[in-house]
């Protein structure tokens, strides 16, 4: 999310900016890193965000607005989960919700649990929500989606139409999807991106995929930059940009820890 300028060989027309954002603390993440098989459990299902990590979504919205990107960024991505979906719209939305106005809102009042006002729709870019960068599918209800008719209620107005099931036929029970179909569909994500007209892109979604998605990037990049595109994404207590977050006091472990 550093929105600074850099230097670049590759022509303008040939590249796309991205603003990749993993979203913030969801109430899987703690209840996982007291025990991992509460990532297991039907407690979670679709987890929200929670207190902590609204509070870093206020601080990246800040961000977004102190730096400008809420006037560069033309189209934002969400992963159609529900704590992809809250910072997604709490992020990259406007200063909260006017009720009696006509305009749709991003979300609804309390979407989630969440105990949060209504998001405005006004001068926002296209929210569009796209199932290729889900979380590491199967086992963990946390990952497993809700039909799309629901999310259509708490967020009216994200696109939701590139998604073709209404109830989620892509997680399974009893198979975790392995990190190299994740890395797959990660590319089938990344040449996708590239028939979009759009030119400065934020997407919101998961630290499994990016890992997985990232480590296929780079080989063409000095060992050194392929290095830093391919470092597990973790916090630090010191930020290398002018975006402060909130880190937790103890790094979540990954839900992706012990597969294989």
């Amino acid at each position: 999310m550093d929105s600074s300028a850099t230097t670049t060989l590759f022509p303008l027309h040939r590249t796309k900016t991205l603003h990749l954002v993993r979203h913030a603390q969801g109430v899987h993440n703690v209840e996982g890193e007291k025990d991992f098989s509460a990532y297991k459990s039907e407690e979670f299902f679709d987890a929200q965000l929670t207190p902590l990590g609204w509070e870093q979504v206020d601080n990246l919205h800040k961000h977004v607005h102190e730096c400008g990107l809420d006037k560069k960024v033309e189209l934002v991505i969400v992963s159609p989960l529900l704590r992809t979906l809250q910072t997604a719209v709490g992020s990259f939305g406007p200063e909260g919700y006017a009720d009696g106005t006509d305009v749709t809102p991003l979300m609804v009042a309390n979407a989630g649990n969440s105990n949060c006002s209504a998001i405005s729709n006004l001068n926002t870019p296209p929210f569009v929500a796209v199932e290729l960068c889900r979380e590491q599918l199967g086992v963990h209800p946390c990952d497993r989606r809700r039909s799309i008719s629901e999310y259509r209620t708490m967020f009216p107005a994200i696109d939701f139409s590139l998604i073709e099931d209404e109830e989620d036929v892509l997680w399974q029970a009893d198979v975790r999807e392995s990190r190299e179909a994740v890395a797959a569909r990660g590319m089938k994500f990344i040449n996708w991106l590239w028939t979009r007209k759009e030119k400065e892109i934020a997407v919101v979604t998961h630290r499994a995929f990016l890992r997985q998605t990232l480590g296929e990037l780079g080989d063409d990049c000095h060992p050194t930059v392929q290095k830093e595109i391919r470092n597990p994404l973790i916090g630090s207590d010191t930020s290398v940009t002018n975006y402060p977050g909130k880190i937790p006091s103890v790094l979540h472990l990954p839900s992706d820890r012990c597969c294989t």
